[in-house]
């Protein structure tokens, strides 16, 4: 037989009222009182009813996180970080993948989610087009609380990493290496994150006088077979080109294929920087600078923050939208370095 409220508080000789508090951490229990009934749980092996926990409490103790691209490291990471959060804050998840960031029908998720009594969402899909047109104070009064990933937004809680502060700190670590051509390649470019990148790849070369332009700009598409072809292009293009930014990772290691193809010598002939200090990256050859994106931490603060207003609604209160911004750090390795000193 099941081992109920009642018997755990006859174990540990407190009321059953007791009890509830503990299991759902709320109300005023003492220190004492609460590891004695934690430890009678313990002994006596009891689990809670989570159904009949959420019809009593009107919960469903249940975070959605919308998300896309989990077969890139960054979102992946993030939505770890959700679930581990989660389950630690006693909170199931439901994920819903879009397909096509494009093309879902951004309504017939929401009203999916609603209809399945979520205690609130997490909104991680990038903004591309329309799709984020409904987040406004109208179709937010009609949904749970909910957390956006992405650019900051004046209606929600958002958490962001400054893309554009991150690239700058990788281009400028370029240019004082005594690097001077500094070419780009970029993400999707319908991504913000790449145009965030883009846009402080910008800043850095406006910002010393050096050359910027469309000649020194290749597009791919977050793959390394993207960036392999991409500095082959550049290289093309712009035979004089001394470095390159890779906005991600992968994009950086088929930079580095390309360059030991054409000739090129990393760290003489060619500097090289990725973004997001992805697993691997340590061991190219020669080992990739990055930026080292806390992701998996930004999701975890996504659920802390988006708990405290799930619990803030419960009490009649409506906390208001915030921003909470995550700062890229630079990884330095040899990629990046100019072994024959800065240029005079």
């Amino acid at each position: 037989m099941s081992v109920t409220l009642s018997d755990v508080a006859r174990h540990a000789g407190v009321s059953i009222k007791t009890v509830s508090r503990v299991v759902n951490n709320q109300g005023e229990v003492s220190k004492d009182t609460r590891q004695r009934v934690l430890a009678a749980i313990q002994q006596m092996g009891y689990q809670p009813n989570v159904l009949a926990r959420s019809l009593v409490m009107q919960r469903s103790y249940t975070i959605a996180i919308v998300s896309w691209g989990l077969d890139q490291y960054s979102p992946s990471r993030f939505v770890m970080g959700v679930a581990r959060e989660a389950d630690e804050q006693g909170y199931s998840i439901l994920l819903t993948l879009l397909r096509r960031s494009k093309q879902d029908n951004v309504e017939l998720v929401l009203n999916s989610l609603v209809s399945r009594r979520v205690d609130g969402i997490i909104w991680h899909a990038p903004r591309v087009g329309n799709n984020q047109d409904w987040i406004c104070p109208e179709r937010l009064a009609q949904m749970p609380p909910l957390v956006l990933n992405g650019l900051p937004n004046p209606h929600v809680m958002t958490v962001s990493v400054d893309n554009r502060y991150g690239a700058r700190l990788a281009v400028q670590h370029l240019v004082d290496q005594g690097w001077r051509r500094i070419g780009i390649i970029t993400g999707l470019v319908e991504h913000p994150m790449a145009a965030q990148r883009t846009l402080g790849w910008q800043d850095v070369l406006q910002e010393n006088g050096l050359e910027c332009d469309d000649s020194l700009i290749a597009n791919g598409d977050w793959t390394a077979q993207s960036g392999e072809i991409a500095l082959e292009t550049l290289l093309h293009r712009r035979p004089d080109i001394d470095a390159v930014f890779a906005c991600n990772d992968l994009m950086g290691m088929g930079a580095l294929s390309a360059a030991a193809r054409a000739g090129r010598r990393v760290c003489r002939d060619l500097g090289v920087i990725g973004y997001e200090n992805i697993p691997g990256s340590e061991y190219c050859s020669p080992p990739l600078s990055t930026m080292h994106q806390s992701i998996f931490e930004l999701g975890r603060e996504a659920v802390r923050l988006l708990v405290a207003r799930i619990q803030a609604r419960a009490n009649g209160e409506d906390l208001p939208p915030e921003l909470h911004i995550a700062y890229p750090e630079l990884v330095v390795r040899q990629s990046s370095l100019h072994c024959n000193g800065k240029e005079e």
